[in-house]
């Protein structure tokens, strides 16, 4: 184990960390109110096909990568005795309960429920199937987004601290 694997690995962790709270961001303050404004049925097939669009491998490495470079770096740097590895651990816990959990507990199900029950033929019921998701999805992808940046944060402290003269 060497530093310069280290460094690989925090660069990598800092990639795909970052790259995942940009796309939970821009979800929050962009495409759920962009969606917000355009009428319900609209919105239900948009979002269904961007959750279904959203599933591929580029997507995939941005999500499990923050988990899995977080801790590979925290355990290289522990290794070659940089404290600052647990704060890429931390990093990668935060990004674990706040974000990951969430992904799969709450927002995947919910864009189940929204694929498979369609858009209504009513458009009142229409709305109010919409309202109801993009209320409860958006605060859920806020917390994933607000985990995140968190977990960035402390990745982005821990390259800091992992420096030659700490």
């Amino acid at each position: 184990m060497n530093a310069t694997l280290a460094a690989w690995s925090a660069a990598v962790t800092l990639v795909v960390t970052g790259a995942i709270t940009g796309v939970y961001y821009a979800f929050s303050v962009a495409v759920m109110p962009g969606l917000n404004a355009a009428d319900a049925g609209t919105a239900i097939r948009a979002m269904t096909s961007i959750n279904q669009r959203i599933q591929n491998p580029l997507f995939f490495v941005t999500f499990f990568g923050p988990l899995v470079a977080a801790t590979v770096t925290g355990v290289f740097l522990l290794i070659i005795g940089k404290r600052s590895g647990v704060l890429f651990l931390v990093a990668a816990g935060v990004y674990l309960v706040a974000a990951f959990i969430p992904t799969v507990v709450v927002n995947v199900p919910m864009n189940e429920t929204l694929d498979a029950a369609g858009v209504p033929t009513d458009p009142a019921e229409a709305v109010r199937v919409w309202a109801s998701y993009s209320s409860a999805w958006t605060w859920w992808n806020s917390v994933r987004a607000g985990a995140s940046l968190i977990s960035l944060l402390l990745a982005g402290l821990g390259v800091y601290l992992s420096g030659p003269s700490r």
